[in-house]
């Protein structure tokens, strides 16, 4: 096989990605909504779900637009660059959009559909809910893998390009899929958290009522947040990482044009190029295999049969790499890296891939201890709250505080290790080995929010104890699977970030990084200081939403008869109104925090830019582990009281004091998990995607 059909064979694995989705996707449209109620709250959450999409994709519409206009005018005239940028980065952004898109369409569709199965079992529950996961996670890495491959294809054909600006102008894919990411984080994780923490005092705290209870109003956009937070922004996030990764290799890669003996390799002097490429196209089809071991029977842990399909994946993944990497690169062979003469070999290359694997594998076990339930973290929790909200929450922030450090041994490690066997190269494939199985790990992840959604349905039509039992039981797992996928998405943003900066690096010319030059020292502050600010935006508007959504609440309790006693129905659409008015007023400030800091640091210094780069990587990347895991361990500190968990003989449960504090513990801690916390996995890699973008205009 020569370069020229590998190359065409990477936009195909695309294509049967999608293909295989839509297989899915057809399946779980077949299967039975159950009741008339059912459908009626389905085609509601489903209603709120596009509504809110359609407001997004409206604002991001006119941004995509202008960027668009601004790149093309600024590259027109770069020798290293083109115009064509802009179109990489309308391509990259509608990609990503898509995507979120199919994943959430499908997810509206999965949930009552779960909900129904589980009626009749518990087996048919996981079935249903992990096949609309798994669409979301074949649309990711295919569309992905599409756009890129097809990219690269029609640049290659202008003839006189160099793969040098093929590459550059293709960075553009990665912008746009950073901004729209970003945007749907951000706005997502607004409406979703406006939604939930509404439902939550208003209902529970304030009214007195169960969770998910028909009565409140809110609890129809808290099932909406489920969707566009939980799986069209945890899509577009982990597109965003997927297709980073690979560009910052190919990037990295064009260090190796001139070596003879990548010239003579059996790909030629494109083979570390279109590596990424390659490793991305056979992970999707190990994505697939996956999926058909995540079985569980009657009585059964669903947990197991995910954790079958999903490290199954990644283990066969390790194996294939190994004659993938091997078949493709020289044995051996030297390249000058950032002016220095660098001696590489395919099995350091292969190593690198298996560190990554590694990295992603035992961050995302981490992230599992620290807050799934009955572990000692979470437990700690429980026993804090007998004595109030206050040590609840101060027992919160100790465990997400302490829960950074293995993360951060793990990452310097995967660091170090990537690059002793193939320096800034093996950083950048060590994130593609990472996220080579995301159509899977994506899959596991999305199917949490369905779960939730699936559950919630059944309370709200009043179904049988035992389906409810059911639907939790997926939901407790889903929990695990979503808080796995934060810690995936955290150490990807890490190691991708890291390749991205080595790429911007090379691109700009910027040969190292010397701390003691006090530009260098003010980007490093001032990049630190941007995932704190970022933060207390998204924190904010949170906070403003939530409030307006429990007054909204309040007020219709008050002034609908017979809402109280449920002989009369709530208005879902004013709070369905309330959160996406709110999220898409809120998202626009943060995201061009992100767009025109480092665009303004850039042009002032580009080594200043550096700098930058990495403050907002290292502290980003901490902060987002603190976030995410205190806000899991909350969440499912709530839940083992409301299970029913006792200390020294005593039944906590629903309605005790301790109960109530969890409830606060876990309403601080949800736009946490689910807000500012998650959207910093963005920031980081937007940052230095733009960077990266620039860099020919400041090199």
């Amino acid at each position: 096989m020569d370069i020229t059909t590998l190359t065409y064979l990477v936009p195909v694995s695309g294509v049967i990605a999608l293909l295989y989705a839509f297989t899915r996707a057809q399946w779980v449209n077949k299967q039975d909504v159950g009741t008339e109620l059912m459908a009626e709250l389905a085609q509601a959450i489903a209603e709120g779900a596009r509504a809110f999409l359609r407001q997004e994709y409206r604002v991001l519409f006119v941004f995509v637009l202008v960027v668009a206009v601004l790149l093309a005018f600024a590259n027109a005239a770069q020798v290293g660059s083109s115009w064509m940028i802009s179109i990489s980065f309308v391509v990259g952004a509608f990609c990503s959009a898509l995507a979120g898109f199919i994943g959430m369409t499908v997810a509206t569709k999965a949930n009552v559909r779960t909900t129904n199965a589980a009626r009749t079992g518990l087996g048919e529950a996981l079935n249903v809910a992990f096949s609309g996961g798994l669409v979301m996670g074949l649309a990711v890495v295919g569309l992905g893998v599409l756009g890129l491959g097809l990219l690269f294809i029609a640049y290659d054909s202008m003839t006189d390009w160099n793969v040098t600006k093929i590459i550059g102008v293709i960075s553009g894919f990665s912008l746009g899929a950073s901004s729209i990411a970003l945007f749907a984080r951000v706005g997502g994780g607004i409406y979703t958290k406006a939604a939930d923490v509404g439902a939550d005092l208003a209902g529970k705290v304030y009214e007195g009522i169960p969770e998910d209870d028909p009565r409140n109003p809110a609890t129809i956009a808290d099932n909406v947040g489920d969707n566009v937070g939980d799986v069209a922004g945890m899509g577009a996030d982990l597109f965003e990482s997927y297709v980073g990764s690979i560009i910052g290799t190919m990037v990295l890669g064009t260090a190796f044009l001139t070596s003879n003996a990548m010239m003579d390799s059996a790909f030629g002097e494109l083979s570390a190029i279109i590596l990424p490429l390659a490793l991305a196209a056979v992970g999707i089809i190990v994505s697939i295999a996956g999926s058909f071991f995540v079985k569980v029977k009657e009585g059964g842990n669903p947990q197991h049969g995910l954790n079958i399909g999903e490290f199954g994946a990644a283990g066969l993944m390790a194996i294939l790499s190994y004659f993938i990497i091997t078949a493709m690169l020289p044995e051996a062979w030297s390249a000058v890296v950032m002016g220095n003469m660098m001696e590489f070999t395919s099995l350091g290359v292969y190593f690198a891939v298996l560190i990554g694997l590694a990295a992603g594998t035992l961050i995302g076990l981490v992230t599992e201890y620290y807050t799934a339930t009955d572990k000692g973290p979470v437990t700690g929790i429980v026993n804090q709250s007998l004595t109030g909200s206050a040590t609840n929450i101060i027992a919160g922030l100790g465990v997400g505080m302490f829960s950074t450090g293995i993360p951060a041994v793990i990452l310097a490690l995967a660091i170090i290790g990537a690059h002793e066997f193939a320096g800034l190269y093996g950083i950048a494939i060590a994130a593609v080995g990472m996220l080579s199985v995301t159509g899977i790990q994506l899959a596991v992840d999305a199917y949490g929010p369905i779960s939730d959604n699936a559950g919630g349905i059944a309370e709200m039509a009043k179904l049988p104890k035992e389906v409810r039992e059911r639907t939790d039981k997926l939901d407790a797992v889903g929990n695990t699977t979503a808080a796995i996928g934060k810690g995936f998405a955290i150490g990807s943003a890490a190691l991708t970030a890291l390749g991205l900066f080595a790429a911007f690096m090379q691109q700009a010319n910027v040969p190292n990084i010397d701390v003691a030059n006090p530009k260098i020292l003010a980007g490093l502050l001032l990049g630190a200081m941007l995932p704190y600010v970022f933060s207390a935006m998204a924190m904010g508007a949170v906070g403003r939403a939530a409030a307006d959504m429990i007054k909204e609440v309040g007020r219709q309790f008050a002034e609908i008869p017979g809402l109280r006693e449920g002989t009369a129905k709530p208005d879902h659409e004013r709070c369905v109104e309330i959160s996406t008015k709110a999220a898409i007023r809120e998202m626009v400030a943060p995201g061009l925090l992100a767009v025109i800091v480092p665009v303004a640091i850039g042009f002032i210094d580009k080594s200043m830019l550096g700098g930058l780069l990495a403050g907002v990587t290292v502290s980003g990347v901490l902060f987002a582990i603190f976030q995410s895991n205190a806000g899991g361990a909350w969440d499912n500190a709530k839940k083992m009281i409301e299970s029913g968990y006792s200390i020294d003989g005593k039944e906590l449960g629903k309605g005790s004091d301790a109960h109530k504090a969890s409830v606060v513990g876990d309403t601080v801690g949800d736009p946490l998990k689910d807000t500012s916390g998650p959207s910093l996995n963005i920031l980081i890699k937007l940052i230095a995607v733009v960077a990266l973008v620039i860099a020919p205009l400041i090199a």
